[in-house]
């Protein structure tokens, strides 16, 4: 971590250590807009493939969202999502080896992500997000899904009219927010307990439905598609350990790959575990 991060991570720390003091309803009120706002919006130039595809833009309950598609139409469609902090042009290495397939390929950005509207994104605005584009665009059979990405696809494929046909790549995606929760409050080192039972309550608000419901290891029992599952042992993120209990629960529909040494982010950009879901899919 660079000194300016530790500067400013510090500077956080200290604000909420002081809020705390003053206010529990404050601090879990500011840690949840903390929690669902990106922090990085990506500015690198677009790469030549996506200047190439077709602009596609929507609104999501107020908010524009945007995406591009390749070959359409084709019989068969792929969305790709990616995680939180990232942007769809991050996986331009997965297009063309889907074009040459023959796939109609889809990668739209979340809501406060890339080109897409919006400062703060939750999981049932990426789930909806999902669900308006498979009903505007699809339908679509096959998706590959990172961190955050893989979450919502889940809450959302719960909701979607599907079978064993369709193809779920997960790449380490968030499988509990409760641990999300979790190494949240670790990263800010919030132990007041009043402060996260607060959260959790506006959580609920929020949503309708509490923490420990946002989790795919929950949605597991009703999705019927093959998924094939990539996760890394060395994982700070979504740890493998919250998969792991997925992986005992030996579904038929499921295969893991357990990795190692390629972390959270670098897990989506290695060749081989790009060229393993590209042959899946």
């Amino acid at each position: 971590m660079k000194l300016v991060q530790k500067i400013s991570v510090a500077w956080i720390r200290l604000r909420f250590k002081v809020l705390t003091f003053f206010s529990k309803k404050l601090t879990a009120k500011k840690a949840v807009e903390l929690f669902c706002t990106p922090l990085l919006k990506n500015k690198k130039d677009l790469p030549p493939i996506f200047q190439s595809a077709e602009q596609l833009q929507f609104d999501l309950e107020g908010t524009i969202i945007h995406g591009v598609r390749w070959n359409h139409p084709a019989p068969r469609k792929v969305l790709i999502l990616h995680g939180f902090d990232s942007s769809a042009v991050n996986f331009e290495q997965y297009v063309n080896p889907l074009l040459n397939k023959g796939y109609e390929v889809m990668a739209f950005d979340a809501p406060a992500h890339g080109k897409s509207g919006g400062d703060t994104i939750t999981a049932p605005a990426y789930r909806d997000m999902i669900i308006a584009i498979h009903r505007k665009f699809g339908p679509i059979q096959s998706y590959v899904a990172h961190s955050m990405g893989g979450l919502a696809l889940s809450l959302a494929v719960e909701k979607i009219n599907h079978d064993a046909s369709y193809r779920l790549a997960f790449i380490a995606p968030a499988t509990e927010s409760v641990t999300a929760i979790d190494n949240f409050f670790k990263f800010l080192k919030i132990k007041n307990r009043q402060v996260r039972k607060e959260f959790n309550s506006l959580i609920l608000t929020m949503g309708g439905k509490p923490a420990e419901w946002y989790s795919i290891t929950r949605t597991m029992p009703v999705i019927k598609a093959a998924i094939l599952w990539f996760h890394d042992r060395d994982d700070q993120v979504t740890p493998l350990a919250d998969a792991l209990k997925i992986k005992d629960a030996n579904y038929p529909n499921v295969k893991f790959v357990i990795t190692s040494g390629l972390g959270h982010r670098r897990i989506y950009r290695d060749e081989k575990v790009a060229e393993a879901i590209i042959d899946f899919l």
